[in-house]
């Protein structure tokens, strides 16, 4: 990889030494975005890095990702973008939930990446003169979303994993393809000093020692059992952090996406790049009108998002877009033939222009419903998405706050000493709500300038984590057989696919698009009962080899720790803001809930419990967020707001 060294000049102040340590290593455990630029920084300073991926790398969640990656540049400029904007609608579509020295330092930072990316041979779309193409995307009136058709995600990961594979040759990074993480190992002092994890296939169970563990194992979707994402995204790694003391951060903080495509067995993306590349979103204004959509004039159609917010449209951010759908089809009763279903609508727009900027998700369409969206209106709906909350992570900002330290080594660190959350298992940059195409920046970002501070945290250990006897090690592996024994033996009557069904069932009822005191209530007592049957549980396989049914069964008890997570969290935060709408406390409450909910996992009881931490908000105070305006960035409120904290 061409390294930092363009960006940041001599590494002397912010990095140790690149001499290869080879008696010091780093465990990554997720082969997606994130982890993949951990591995590839971490090793470039010197360090070997132990690579543990649940699924082949490429076949990483990672790979679905479609619309593109945000970032400023030269031809953003020219519109009157900057840097500055890109960080403003940042926290503003993340209503103000996120710590605003990260968000700025990420956001400060994306056009370093797209350049090291492009370097790296990512076939982003050209303009016709060959310049990087942008299109638009949620939450901003400015082109800056660059993008690689409709399978950025996938040339992304495919251009890191060539990079990762460099270090592999040169024996500085080992993967270990199919194996789950179990646990991280924790010494006397509560550091991380490694992991414990199963071959899937072999079913082995080991020990593995490191100086630092970056957790990069993304959400966790499948709590609501249908979801976007891939079902590899229990969010059982986080769980297993979580309840060996690693704090939770805004657990209650879930998107979902306006536009997924309905399925029996799981929803499917229908990408915001369908949007910002001219799809329009409608219904017919009558009630239960079942005619073919093509045969409806304009002027019974309904482009409800269009008429709303005139300056976005159907760029609005996602937790707005959602809610109007949900409302049209829910409260209105508006849904395409009286289902709970939008138009999103291609057919205005030219073949060979759709083939060209969005070929991927229009072939996914085709695949899996049958019908053109060049001939024919796409039907879709709102699914979970993405998980905003994650591990809570820290970081050291700049004295100005105008970012974070380079090289400090606390940079994503959890609660847990040593262990690090990169991606989307880290909570810190989208806060309420995530604006599209953020997500593979945070990614990368993540990867490539806090791996920094990982390398400089294990090459400042007085000694290796890797030198010692190894029965701690040996004491937590030990531990995690007997929980397989325990699994493989139980004789109960309740299957853990239904469990899991049930608990997706009800999250998505209760905890999603709308929320109130009642039906949340009602879940948590739900969740309970799934909890008492959880323990009479048995495998229809017991089988030591490949077996999947209890790779599934063990995640479901995970399953069910995050999702009381998330219902505490919803409960106790009384207000609506972003992603998270109460009915019965609607409005947005800065002077009680401007706050970070901090979630520890008590294992007395196996319960919750809920505490908060200001939100570092002193670079841009925050204000009303109202999308049916033109939203320009608040540079006054920014300098009147520093000058405060300054004094």
């Amino acid at each position: 990889m061409a390294g930092l060294e363009a960006y940041n000049g001599s590494h002397s102040s912010t990095e140790r030494s690149n001499v290869q340590n080879t008696n010091r290593r780093v465990i990554v455990v997720g082969g997606g975005l994130a982890g993949l630029a951990a591995t590839i920084r971490i090793a470039e300073s010197g360090i070997p890095v132990d690579l543990f991926s649940l699924v082949p790398v490429k076949r990483s969640h990672s790979v679905c990702a479609q619309g593109g990656i945000n970032a400023c540049n030269d031809i953003a400029r020219q519109q009157g973008y900057s840097e500055y904007e890109h960080f403003d609608e940042t926290v503003y579509g993340g209503d103000f939930l996120a710590n605003q020295p990260p968000v700025h330092e990420m956001t400060h930072w994306a056009p370093r990446i797209i350049d090291l990316l492009d370097r790296m041979g990512v076939p982003f779309n050209r303009s016709a003169e060959g310049r990087r193409d942008l299109r638009l995307f949620g939450g901003s009136l400015f082109k800056r979303t660059h993008f690689a058709g409709a399978t950025t995600g996938q040339q992304l990961l495919y251009a890191l994993d060539e990079q990762t594979r460099r270090w592999q040759h040169e024996k500085r990074v080992t993967k270990y393809e199919h194996w789950e993480f179990l646990r991280p190992v924790l010494d006397d002092d509560g550091t991380c000093v490694g992991i414990v994890a199963q071959d899937m296939r072999t079913m082995q169970v080991r020990s593995f020692k490191a100086d630092a563990v970056v957790m990069a194992t993304g959400g966790c979707g499948l709590v609501y059992g249908k979801s976007t994402n891939s079902v590899i995204c229990t969010g059982a790694a986080a769980s297993r952090c979580f309840q060996l003391g690693a704090a939770y951060g805004n657990p209650e903080f879930v998107q979902v996406h306006p536009t997924a495509i309905p399925g029996a067995d799981k929803l499917r993306l229908m990408s915001e790049s369908a949007r910002g590349e001219g799809g329009r979103v409608w219904v017919p204004r009558n009630a239960g009108d079942a005619r073919d959509p093509r045969e409806i004039p304009t002027e019974e159609r309904l482009y409800f998002l269009e008429e709303k917010y005139p300056a976005y449209g159907n760029i609005v951010p996602r937790d707005i877009a959602t809610r109007e759908i949900f409302d049209i089809c829910v409260n209105q009763g508006l849904g395409v033939a009286g289902e709970n279903q939008v138009f999103l609508d291609l057919t205005h727009l030219d073949r060979e222009y759709l083939e060209r900027k969005l070929g991927g998700i229009v072939e996914i369409y085709r695949k899996f419903v049958g019908e053109d969206p060049a001939d024919m209106p796409m039907r879709i709906f709102p699914g979970v998405h993405y998980s905003m909350g994650g591990l809570w992570t820290t970081y050291t900002p700049k004295e100005d706050l105008d970012g974070m330290v380079l090289g400090a080594q606390n940079s994503m660190m959890t609660s847990i000493q040593g262990l690090y959350a990169f991606g989307e298992v880290n909570y810190q940059y989208h806060g309420a709500n995530r604006l599209g195409a953020n997500a593979l920046l945070s990614c990368i970002f993540d990867g490539l300038f806090c791996g920094v501070g990982v390398a400089n945290y294990v090459k400042d250990r007085e000694t290796s984590a890797c030198e010692g006897d190894g029965r701690t090690h040996d004491a937590a592996r030990i531990l995690e057989e007997a929980q397989i024994e325990r699994l493989v033996a139980a004789e109960g009557d309740e299957n853990p696919y239904l469990i899991g069904r049930e608990l997706g069932e009800e999250m998505t009822a209760a905890c999603t698009v709308v929320k109130e005191a009642a039906r949340l209530e009602q879940a948590r007592e739900t969740l309970a009962s799934l909890r008492e049957r959880y323990r009479d549980i048995s495998l229809s396989d017991t089988g030591l080899w490949t077996n999947q049914n209890l790779s599934y069964a063990r995640a479901v008890g995970d399953m069910l720790v995050i999702a009381d997570a998330m219902i505490e969290a919803s409960i106790a935060r009384r207000e609506s803001r972003g992603s998270h709408y109460r009915s019965d406390f609607p409005t947005r409450d800065d002077g009680e809930f401007l706050k970070t909910t901090v979630a520890k996992y008590v294992p007395a009881t196996g319960r919750v419990e809920i505490g908060y931490e200001p939100v570092r908000s002193e670079l841009v105070t925050p204000r009303e967020r109202n999308y049916s305006k033109t939203h320009a960035p608040a540079k006054a409120e920014a300098t009147k707001a520093k000058a405060t904290a300054a004094s």
